[in-house]
Formats: C-alpha cells, sequence, structure tokens
C-alpha cells in the first residue's frame, strides 16, 4: 500500500492524486497530515464521485481506521501531503493517549459527517456551498492557518461540486451570486469570508450551531 511513499522514520509524502489508501485494502496507519489536503470518496458505477469527508491540515486520516479490517472507501491526496505516519500495531497506545486527542478528532469526524448528511439531504444549492466553504475555514483557522478572514482553499470547482452533490455547472454560478452578494471572494485558490455571521445566515446555521 504504501509504495511510491517517500518516508523519513514516521514522516511521509503523498502526491496530488496518489492514494493513502484504496478501497478493500487494510489500512497499516493512521496519518497526522500536517500539510496539505485529501479526500475520501466513493465511486458509483458509471463514474461519478462523491466526496464523503475531506482531511486538512491538523487532521488525523481516518480515526475510523483503527476500528475497522478494511478501507471500504479509497482516500486520495488533492494536493502535496506531508504527514506523520501511525502505525496501527502499536495504535492501541496511540489511541490512549489522551494528549493525542484521539477521542476528539474522532468525534468530531462522526459530527462531521451527520452535519455533511443534513446538508446533503435538506440544503439548497446556497446552503450546502455556504456551509461547506465555512467549515472549511474554521477548520483552517482551527489549525492556525487562516490570515484574518482568508485561507488557502485548493479545491476546483469539480471538487466542491463531488462534496455538496451538486455539478459544476451549478457550483459555478451559485459562487457567483454569492461572490455578487459579497459573502465571500476566492481568488487564485485562496477564500475570503468579509462577513462570518452573514455566511452562516446563508448556510442556515442558528448562533450555536457547530461547522
Amino acid at each position: 500500500m504504501l509504495n511510491q511513499i517517500a518516508a523519513s522514520e514516521d514522516l511521509v509524502f503523498f502526491r496530488p492524486h496518489q492514494f493513502l489508501t484504496r478501497e478493500n485494502e487494510r489500512p497499516d496507519a493512521l496519518f497526522d497530515i500536517v500539510e496539505g489536503w485529501a479526500c475520501r470518496h466513493r465511486l458509483l458505477s458509471d463514474g461519478r464521485r462523491q466526496i464523503t469527508a475531506l482531511y486538512l491540515p491538523g487532521d488525523l486520516c481516518d480515526p475510523l481506521w483503527s476500528l475497522t479490517s478494511t478501507c471500504n472507501e479509497p482516500v486520495v491526496a488533492l494536493t502535496n501531503i506531508r504527514a506523520t505516519r501511525r502505525t496501527l500495531n502499536v495504535a492501541d497506545g496511540y489511541i490512549l493517549d489522551r494528549q493525542k486527542g484521539f477521542s476528539t478528532r474522532l468525534a468530531e469526524s462522526v459530527e462531521r459527517q451527520s452535519n455533511w448528511l443534513v446538508s446533503l439531504g435538506r440544503k439548497t444549492a446556497v446552503e450546502r456551498l455556504a456551509h461547506l466553504l465555512l467549515e472549511l475555514f474554521e477548520r483552517m483557522r482551527r489549525a492556525g492557518l487562516a490570515y484574518g478572514q482568508q485561507c488557502a482553499l485548493p479545491l476546483t470547482q469539480m471538487d466542491i461540486a463531488d462534496a455538496t452533490g451538486l455539478t459544476a455547472v451549478h457550483v459555478n454560478r451559485t459562487l457567483q451570486s454569492m461572490r455578487s452578494k459579497g459573502v465571500l471572494e476566492l481568488h487564485s485558490k485562496w477564500l475570503r469570508i468579509p462577513d462570518l455571521g452573514a455566511l452562516r445566515d446563508l448556510a442556515a446555521l442558528g448562533p450555536n450551531d457547530a461547522v
């Protein structure tokens, strides 16, 4: 599984489009993402893709691997990735190490999946995009990688479409509408949110709703 990965002790590197793990493979490690973005996805029989999770700097990819014998969905690098590799044969000690925050990160992963389910099942295109972009910004900010009201956003419009269950054309039109309203700016793979409160309202989020 880990051939073609350049590694130095626990540090590993992945190139764009390289698999961190493949479908039905038995994961032998967890990855603490230091730099770069990856996604988990599922392909339909006609080739359509649904992104089911995004992994950003500061994320553990994937805490659920410690609870299952095989990976049901592949995880692929969207950008160059640098990560710390945590072998699962010593994961018991890792999981029990409260300083690593494993339980918290697992709970966050499950809660994020619940939010995505609600978004895909009930929210409009504008609400889905607003929620996704707000979530990504807040995660980058928690990782110390937001600068004022902006952060890197290395996703293509097709990536965004596959994460939100929309077409790339619909994503393009919706983003243009959101730009014209001044709720976000996208330029050279950077996202800027002038008014976080306005974007939360657009995402149909209440004042106490987490993203």
